[in-house]
């Protein structure tokens, strides 16, 4: 599965880690010459466009005059994706900033992979702009309904824990637990059969009287509590 993608930084990390999957660049504007010759180096198959033509394939995003056209992350089974220690399960969370911002955390926090809660196809080139082309770098899998992925991850060994405003701030020693965190929309949160299913909530304790984390944010604080 291909789609065009944007953004030097992005691209720089694809082109330093993932290279192959680069499969044509597009140009707007002139660039670093050491960047350059590094991705025609990479993908000889380089294509200067104009502006127009730059916003059209970035669909009116800041391209910043680099775009690729590249292979995308591909979904693991679960079954390869559930020998992790440190799990993330997402559940009904569609925006794509959301989500990369959780991938990069989730990278440079320790987790060993993420599951996303959606049976119809993301918008993957999106999230991996976003993750800042980390997505390739996490594990991640689909499973669509998450009731049953619950109970699966439980025979399977791993303590579920739910993020609610309900839950508890404290957190027992999980280190050397299999876990799997469980987040929900920002608007929402997890709906109530799940919370129900989980071995425990966790919460952020707010120190002011204001509860409107960002579940980016939040997320970010909870898997620093669970590694």
């Amino acid at each position: 599965m291909q789609a065009v993608i944007y953004g030097k930084q992005v691209i720089m990390h694809i082109l330093n880690s993932h290279q192959e999957k680069l499969q044509e660049i597009y140009l707007s504007k002139e660039i670093d010459k050491k960047f350059f010759f590094a991705l025609k180096k990479a993908c000889p198959n380089i294509i200067k466009v104009d502006n127009k033509k730059a916003q059209s394939l970035a669909k009116g995003g800041n391209h910043q005059g680099v775009l690729a056209k590249v292979e995308l992350p591909l979904a693991l089974p679960l079954k390869d994706v559930k020998k992790a220690q440190k799990l993330l399960v997402l559940c009904a969370i569609t925006d794509v900033g959301n989500i990369g911002g959780i991938f990069r955390s989730a990278y440079c926090l320790g987790m060993d992979g993420v599951i996303l809660d959606f049976a119809k196809e993301l918008a993957y080139e999106g999230i991996v702009r976003s993750s800042l082309g980390l997505m390739y770098d996490l594990p991640f899998s689909v499973a669509p309904n998450t009731l049953d992925l619950i109970n699966e991850l439980k025979t399977s060994g791993f303590l579920c824990l739910g993020a609610s405003m309900q839950g508890s701030s404290q957190v027992e020693n999980l280190s050397l637990k299999k876990c799997a965190l469980f987040l929900g929309s920002e608007h929402e949160g997890l709906s109530k059969k799940i919370l129900a299913k989980m071995d425990a909530i966790l919460s952020v304790k707010m120190r002011r009287d204001f509860d409107s984390l960002n579940v980016s944010v939040a997320a970010g604080i909870l898997m620093d509590k669970i590694n």
